[in-house]
């Protein structure tokens, strides 16, 4: 198993509620057998409450979930740009040089199967001061049906992946589409893994119009929002365009507008949970060689998943807050 340390699994308030809700209605059916229907509705209203906790991806009623950056009075004003279904050879190198073109660091939710398709493409992003993260191994549309057995086998999967080609295993994880269900927080515990949703979204798989993308994603902007866009599966505009190529330079450009800066998840834990101890505000990088891939001189590694060394080749302000998707 390649991952994180574990860490202590605590039974969410809702699961123990639904357990004890289960317990009450079995022993009433158990006392009063002839009220079956009450009984069995109950619990079938009680199951039909977790699907739809499984199917909020914003919701913590089965585990902790970011949904925004933890505060810290110590940070200056900053967001999570996060980018899913990557690598992608096509749009991810466009989205790392307007990244750097803007100063912002971000955090990538990769699958494990692309990683193992384009592992020079996953050490590039490291290299240029970004975090690669776990977005499942297969992307698999019934992700969200798995027992923990088969939360672990996928999620592990792409730890190893990741950790293969970027030289550290992720510490977040991000369900495809969001969805799961009541044993993936288990999992993710046994695996050492961190739930990370989002704030709000732009629907960028399936919007075509990048200016209501945009207004999605800035309507509301605050501090310590964590926005999701997508460098894999990005739907394209009426000229047949990616439309990241115009939502991502505008919102980059909003946000500097709002002295908004981009971090990457990991640089918003605790210091203590960080491997060196850094904070966000100095975090340490250095040049690594990528193989295959070409680098410039002034390109930078991060701890989040460090790769080792190869032989080879009208801006809303940042204090108004809103929890929309």
């Amino acid at each position: 198993m390649t991952s994180s340390a574990s860490r202590a699994y605590r039974l969410p308030a809702f699961v123990r509620g639904s357990i004890g809700w289960h317990a009450l209605m079995a022993a009433g059916w158990a006392a009063a057998p002839a009220a079956w229907p009450w009984w069995l509705g109950s619990i079938a209203a009680n199951q039909l409450a977790i699907t739809g906790a499984g199917l909020w991806p914003r919701s913590d009623w089965l585990g902790p979930n970011w949904r925004r950056l933890p505060p810290d009075a110590s940070r200056a004003p900053s967001i999570a740009l996060t980018f899913d279904d990557g690598p992608d050879p096509a749009l991810t190198p466009y989205v790392l040089d307007q990244l750097d073109a803007a100063g912002l660091r971000a955090t990538f939710f990769c699958i494990g199967r692309r990683v193992r398709e384009h592992p020079a493409l996953a050490r590039e992003i490291v290299r240029r001061g970004h975090a690669v993260e776990n977005h499942s191994d297969r992307h698999h549309p019934a992700f969200a049906t798995s027992g923990v057995r088969g939360f672990v086998r996928e999620i592990d999967a792409a730890q190893q992946a990741i950790a293969d080609a970027c030289g550290h295993a992720p510490r977040f994880f991000r369900a495809p589409a969001g969805l799961r269900n009541p044993m993936l927080e288990p999992a993710l515990a046994r695996l050492g893994l961190r739930l990370a949703a989002w704030t709000r979204r732009g629907f960028d798989t399936i919007e075509r119009d990048p200016a209501r993308i945009l207004r999605a994603l800035t309507r509301g902007l605050a501090a310590d929002d964590i926005l999701l866009l997508h460098d894999g599966h990005c739907a394209r505009d009426a000229h047949g365009q990616p439309v990241l190529h115009t939502v991502l330079p505008a919102l980059l450009a909003r946000l500097g507008d709002a002295g908004l800066r981009g971090i990457r998840l990991d640089e918003a834990l605790p210091a203590d949970a960080r491997p060196d101890g850094t904070r966000s505000d100095d975090i340490r990088t250095d040049n690594i060689r990528t193989g295959d891939t070409p680098r410039s001189d002034d390109a930078r590694s991060t701890d989040a998943c460090a790769a080792p060394a190869r032989p080879d080749g009208d801006p809303p302000s940042p204090h108004l807050s809103s929890h929309h998707e």
